[in-house]
């Protein structure tokens, strides 16, 4: 359990400096925050403070270990003995390759020190809680980890689903208060911009108690639900399927129409006389379409309502809903008009389907040319399974957003623009709880990493309120020096053996932060 030294009250009471809450604690008690507790008048930082554990093994299952300082001293078979309970609950039943820790810390560079459970450096004139020099390659690295108090912080949330969520630019509310907004779809996917500053501490007090828990949330892999005024209701999960007014989605679009149409034209030419992929972007049209032409397909006379595009591909077919295609009809009949009769003729094979295959349904057209619905042949059956084959599992996805650019780095050196130089310049690497961030171009360090790469629990909040995160910057010790880093504070990995509580596995295959091409630039 990571302590720091902190003045005591007459009172018996402690005053935490960990955040600008300031407060003061009785003994056996913890803060506003649940992070920091009084232990016999002394601040102690609750959650463990964890370091990755690299595996070799890339089909095992990652598996967290619990470790106290007793406990690092047993034996190692002591450490197993006492873990495997935990490893029981933990084991995926999916996938029996798990893989447990040999109790070996600090051997063969497979340690990262992670920010979490390490303690903040606010208020920011401090150097960062931990500062560790560890050898890889027979380099000299340091790596510095904080937990960050981002108010300037959020989420943005992939939805993988063709249902239609709202509008664009729609209100995201959490029991009724605004936490974000609806942005602009992406490919099979609907996006979501939550948090920020201006809704952590612009509007009410229950705004921004409400905003920073449903982030807390959502960044620790746990389900919101949520609302979207002039939309859906939703349960939002990193790395789970969503669920869309109270339906759980299973399947993510192969593509628009169009793109279906291209991968599946060579399956359905020999079967079928025409194909309609309806979906709310592009609807397809198997005879108009580039692919039908190169495969010899003759106009059937098809009219599409919406708004042609190029030959075979359709806008605006229908409303944006929870139909066919992300449309809102429930009768694929309804987007067609008359067929030609210079074109048409009786017993006209057609396939109708969403980009998902969960909708089909097959006509022939009777002497009048109208279609008349009829049994899927045996033929066609596969080729619409295989476009349910083909999409990915339906999934949210929540990448973690934070603005680390401001006073945070007064924890890495006295002149932090110099911090932010060297990021930008590639010597210095950027990960969150071990996990990689993606750092935007332009001015600060603003960094985005996805949540469901890091180990359990690595989020905590503060009640200013703002998001408790982990970030660590990882460099050679050379340049640490070179940008004016607190060299007297740099402690050897070995030294803060005692200090680490937690221990978690990750795959050798995923990224490493301190493997080799992440400090070799310019070599």
């Amino acid at each position: 359990m990571v302590r720091f030294v902190v003045e005591q009250e007459d009172n018996g009471k402690i005053r935490c400096d960990a955040c600008p809450v300031l407060c003061f604690i009785k003994d056996g008690r913890t803060g506003a925050c649940d992070r920091y507790a009084n232990e016999a008048g002394e601040l102690v930082r609750v959650d463990a403070f964890t370091v990755l554990q690299r595996i070799d093994d890339p089909s095992a299952k990652v598996v967290p270990f619990l470790l106290t300082e007793s406990d690092i001293d047993e034996s190692a078979d002591d450490i197993h003995a006492a873990t495997s309970a935990t490893q029981s609950a933990e084991a995926d039943p999916m996938n029996a390759a798990t893989v447990q820790w040999d109790g070996d810390l600090l051997g063969n560079n497979r340690t990262f020190v992670t920010a979490i459970g390490a303690g903040t450096t606010y208020p920011d004139y401090k150097p960062a809680p931990f500062i560790v020099s560890q050898k890889y390659d027979d380099v000299d690295m340091v790596t510095i980890v904080t937990e960050g108090i981002f108010s300037y912080c959020g989420a943005k949330v992939k939805i993988d689903t063709d249902r239609h969520l709202g509008p664009e630019q729609a209100v995201v509310r959490v029991e009724g208060e605004a936490i974000g907004h609806v942005m602009t779809g992406e490919y099979g996917s609907q996006m979501l911009s939550l948090g920020g500053v201006n809704h952590l501490t612009g509007g009410s007090k229950k705004e921004g108690r409400i905003t920073c828990n449903a982030l807390l949330e959502l960044c620790n892999c746990n389900a919101v639900e949520m609302t979207i005024d002039d939309g859906a209701e939703l349960v939002v999960q990193a790395g789970k399927a969503p669920i869309v007014n109270g339906v759980r989605e299973h399947l993510m679009r192969v593509g628009c129409g169009s793109a279906t149409i291209g991968m599946f034209a060579t399956q359905w030419a020999p079967h079928v006389d025409e194909v309609v992929v309806v979906d709310d972007h592009i609807t397809g049209v198997l005879s108009e379409h580039q692919a039908g032409k190169l495969l010899g397909m003759k106009p059937t006379g098809i009219r599409i309502k919406g708004r042609r595009s190029t030959p075979g591909r359709y806008f605006q077919v229908a409303e944006p809903g929870s139909g066919w295609g992300g449309t809102d009809i429930q009768d694929p009949l309804s987007i067609l008009d008359d067929f030609k009769p210079e074109f048409a003729y009786a017993g006209l094979r057609m396939l109708m389907v969403s980009t998902t295959g969960e909708q089909y349904a097959y006509f022939e057209l009777d002497e009048h040319l109208r279609p008349v619905a009829s049994s899927l042949p045996d033929t066609l059956e596969k080729s619409v399974s295989r476009i349910a084959e083909n999409c990915e599992p339906s999934l949210c996805s929540v990448l973690f957003m934070g603005g680390a650019g401001g006073s945070l780095r007064a924890g890495v050196t006295e002149n932090p623009v110099s911090l932010t130089r060297s990021v930008r310049e590639s010597l210095t690497y950027v990960s969150c709880g071990g996990a990689p961030a993606y750092v935007w171009p332009g001015g600060g360090i603003t960094v985005m990493a996805d949540v469901t790469q890091m180990p359990k629990n690595a989020f905590g909040y503060v009640p200013t309120p703002a998001l408790v995160a982990p970030i660590e910057f990882t460099l050679r010790r050379s340049d640490y020096e070179k940008l004016g880093g607190y060299m007297q504070h740099i402690r050897p990995l070995s030294e803060i053996e005692k200090e680490v509580e937690r221990a978690e596995s990750v795959r050798n295959s995923l990224t490493w932060p301190i493997q080799k091409h992440h400090y070799a630039w310019g070599v």
